[in-house]
C-alpha cells in the first residue's frame, strides 16, 4: 500500500506502520487519510479500532472483519490492570530532563465528558545537549489510559514538552531546532503494540515494533531497532 507499510497482516487484521502527516479518519479539509487509502486497497475495507494523532507515526491497528473490530474495540478500551493486556509502546523526544528517571504522570485530562483521570508511564533513556544549551530527553512511554493527545498533554504539563509539538510544545525552541537541526516534525512514534493471544483470539497474538523515522536521529543519537523489547 503506498505510503503505508504493513508489518503484521492475517485473516482478522492487519497492523500499519503510518507515516506522521496521515491522518487516520478522514473529514473536514482532510486531503488524504488512512481509512481512504484502506478503501481504494481493500474490498471490503478494513475498519478504524482506535486512531492516532495526525502528526504522530507509528503502529496503527484496523480489522478485517466486524467480529474482529468489535473484540479489538473493545481491547483498546480496556483499562489495565493484568498481566495479559493490551500494551501500547511510544517513542518521544521532550524538552529537557525529568526529575526522575521512570514515574507515572497522572493528571485529570479534560474531554466531551468532563475531566478524565489519565496515566502514562514513562522511562528516560538519555539525554542530549541541544545547539544554544540545554538538553533533550529520549523517552519511553506506555498509556495507562487512552485521552485525546494524552502523551502531548502530559508532557508539557510537566515542562518537559515533546520536541515538535506545535499545539502543547515550546514554541520559542522548536522554531529554533528547526533552523539548527532541520526539525520539522512532531517527535513521537507510537513503536511497539502488544496483544496477548488470549486477547487477540488466534495463536502468537502479536508483538510487533518499528524503529522511528529518520528524522528522529539528530535528537536521539541511536534510535532503536525493530527488535527492541521494552519493559516499564
Amino acid at each position: 500500500m503506498k505510503r503505508v507499510e504493513v508489518v503484521f497482516e492475517n485473516g482478522d487484521c492487519l497492523v500499519l506502520n503510518k507515516p506522521a502527516g496521515l491522518a487516520v479518519q478522514g473529514g473536514a479539509g482532510v486531503k488524504s487519510s488512512l481509512d481512504r487509502l484502506l478503501e481504494a486497497e481493500f474490498t471490503p475495507r478494513p475498519l478504524l479500532v482506535h486512531r492516532l494523532d495526525q502528526d504522530t507515526s507509528g503502529l496503527v491497528l484496523v480489522a478485517k472483519n466486524r467480529e474482529a473490530a468489535a473484540r479489538f474495540s473493545a481491547l483498546f478500551a480496556e483499562r489495565p490492570g493484568t498481566a495479559d493486556r493490551i500494551r501500547k509502546v511510544y517513542l518521544a523526544v521532550c524538552a529537557g530532563l525529568p526529575p526522575e528517571a521512570r514515574g507515572v504522570i497522572r493528571l485529570g485530562l479534560e474531554s466531551r465528558s468532563g475531566v478524565k483521570e489519565s496515566r502514562t508511564a514513562y522511562r528516560v533513556l538519555g539525554s542530549l545537549p541541544l545547539p544554544g544549551g540545554g538538553e533533550c530527553s529520549r523517552l519511553e512511554l506506555e498509556l495507562e489510559t487512552g485521552r485525546t493527545h494524552q502523551i502531548r498533554r502530559h508532557l508539557a504539563y510537566t515542562g518537559h514538552p515533546v520536541l515538535g509539538d506545535d499545539k502543547y510544545g515550546d514554541f520559542r525552541l522548536n522554531k529554533t531546532l528547526r533552523k539548527t537541526l532541520g526539525l520539522k516534525r512532531l517527535l513521537l512514534h507510537a513503536f511497539r503494540l502488544y496483544i496477548p493471544e488470549a486477547a487477540a483470539g488466534f495463536a502468537g497474538g502479536i508483538d510487533v515494533s518499528v524503529p522511528p523515522p529518520g528524522y528522529f536521529a539528530p535528537f536521539v543519537g541511536m534510535v532503536p531497532g525493530p527488535n527492541l523489547k521494552i519493559v516499564i
